[in-house]
């Protein structure tokens, strides 16, 4: 599967914030971001007036590197949303929230949403007491969500853990630190999701 392997910290310069792309780095005086606040590039400090499409497209392009995927699968999901009653952008951010690997991040069973991707690649995981290894999986109201038993002794589960624990559990999840497990309550609403996407502007730029 095709997946973004250059420098992480590009996308965010390019985007202009913090896509914690790259889990504790993003929170220290490390980050690209606050050290270098333009964008990457020869001419990435030259200030320039953006046209309509310009904003919609760099909307676009950050909720894309949110959730790391790639224009293929983004398009895929938009057409699913437009399929869907409802708020066409509300439905996207609500598919993109449900991917296995953004929940196993949402969970705080990860430092990022890359690092979840790996996890769940690496098998580490279950759905429903089934091995589930697909990233783009979309879970459903109901679905269980329990890290591995074989998993649960690793020195690396345990440090990732450990630093992600603290992050706040939305409300359309569930999650029991004891057995390390997770369950999807509610489908998201807007007001659950909190990364700075105005929706509206990737629904213009598709209705082009």
């Amino acid at each position: 599967m095709a997946r973004y392997i250059d420098a992480s910290c590009r996308l965010c310069r390019r985007e202009g914030e913090k896509l914690f792309l790259k889990g504790q780095r993003c929170y220290t005086n490390k980050c690209s971001v606050s050290r270098r606040s333009y964008a990457p590039g020869q001419h990435g400090q030259q200030k320039k007036k953006m046209s309509e499409y310009g904003i919609q497209l760099r909307e676009k392009q950050k909720a894309r590197r949110f959730y790391g995927i790639l224009e293929s699968q983004f398009s895929k999901y938009f057409e699913m949303a437009s399929s869907k009653k409802g708020i066409t952008g509300e439905n996207l951010l609500q598919i993109l929230e449900t991917r296995f690997d953004n929940v196993v991040y949402r969970l705080g069973l990860s430092t990022s949403r890359p690092e979840a991707r790996q996890l769940v690649r690496h098998a580490h995981f279950t759905v429903n007491g089934k091995k589930v290894n697909i990233p783009s999986y979309l879970l459903k109201v109901g679905d269980v969500i329990t890290v591995r038993d074989t998993s649960k002794d690793s020195p690396k589960f345990k440090s990732v853990v450990d630093i992600a624990g603290g992050r706040v559990i939305p409300k359309w999840l569930e999650f029991d630190e004891e057995n390390l497990s997770g369950k999807v309550v509610s489908l998201p609403s807007r007001e659950d999701i909190d990364l700075p996407v105005k929706e509206h502007l990737i629904v213009e730029l598709y209705s082009k």
